[in-house]
């Protein structure tokens, strides 16, 4: 296991991870590992001299052929927290996803941690609750320990949070600024792969730019960690981190000064090209859940309702 910034891999399937280092009072380590069916970058971001963490937007695996789920990677996060003798102190989310589904309510089983997500989450929910055709479903408060607000702030051992309302993705996408450690989930991608979509329902391409900018107002120097990448033509190898002077720099699709008319124009006509995520009918119904499966009817199993010809 290496804590110098090198790749490395443990744990079930393989497990691709990296560590970048602290940078000093007040700066995370940060532990990035990748989830390769979705693309997903997972975190634990560690005040190493406290021993105090989070984990952040960890998936629940979930196979679209047979509906079956499984906890490989959570499972190597508290296998990797217990091995480092760390505390988890929250179980974050950045958005309910699309992609993958949420494994916080596992983690909390688990360990006890509270979870916490951002509070427009209620209005995705009532979007959601439309689709699905289900007037009573997901609650949301009953489901999260804490509902971040935009300008919250609190601790991770002696590393500072601060929470952003980051729109645009969805309606009620948060930022986590830990000290220098950016956590922007699915607004920016790496600078080579440009932005994330912002096509699903409640999503705004202008919103999404103005998100952008509030992320890329940080210091030159501050790291960014997405949330998903997929590599492109030429490079195969994942990657999830980054710094702020980077992605204004070489971003291909903000770097420059581009223009927000022009920013539109290109993540739209980019959207139009996108298929719907294979797994999206399926997560938001769990996710909006804090991560639990619907609950089990009368033989003891869990069931989706999948709305057709939807989208």
């Amino acid at each position: 296991m290496t804590h110098d910034g090198s790749e490395a891999s443990d744990g079930p399937g393989d497990i691709l991870y990296r560590v970048s280092p602290s940078r000093g009072a007040g700066s995370p380590e940060v532990v990035g590992f990748y989830e390769p069916d979705t693309g997903s970058c997972q975190y634990i971001c560690i005040d190493t001299p406290t021993r105090k963490c989070v984990l952040i937007d960890v998936v629940q695996q979930f196979d679209p052929r047979s509906f079956s789920t499984r906890f490989d990677h959570a499972g190597w996060a508290l296998k990797y927290v217990r091995e480092r003798g760390l505390e988890i102190e929250w179980i974050l989310d950045t958005h309910p996803h699309a992609d993958h589904l949420m494994a916080a309510a596992w983690l909390k089983q688990q360990t006890g941690a509270p979870t916490a997500i951002g509070e427009k989450v209620r209005d995705i929910a009532v979007l959601w609750r439309d689709i699905y055709n289900l007037p009573d479903a997901f609650p949301v408060e009953p489901d999260f320990d804490r509902l971040l607000t935009d300008g919250d702030n609190f601790r991770i051992g002696d590393v500072s949070v601060a929470v952003m309302l980051s729109p645009g993705h969805t309606l009620g996408s948060i930022t986590y600024v830990a000290g220098d450690a950016i956590f922007a989930h699915d607004t920016l991608m790496q600078p080579d792969a440009g932005t994330s979509r912002a096509d699903f329902p409640g999503g705004s391409a202008a919103q999404l730019y103005d998100s952008i900018a509030a992320i890329l107002d940080h210091p030159d120097d501050h790291r960014v960690f997405i949330g998903h990448d997929y590599g492109t033509a030429d490079r195969h190898a994942p990657e999830w981190k980054s710094t702020v002077g980077e992605q204004k720099a070489r971003n291909i699709h903000v770097g420059g000064n581009v223009s927000k008319a022009a920013y539109i124009a290109k993540r739209e006509a980019r959207d139009r090209t996108l298929p719907l995520p294979d797994r999206m009918l399926a997560a938001l119904q769990v996710n909006l859940r804090g991560g639990q499966l619907p609950e089990p009817e009368a033989d003891g199993h869990s069931y989706f309702k999948i709305p057709a010809n939807r989208f």
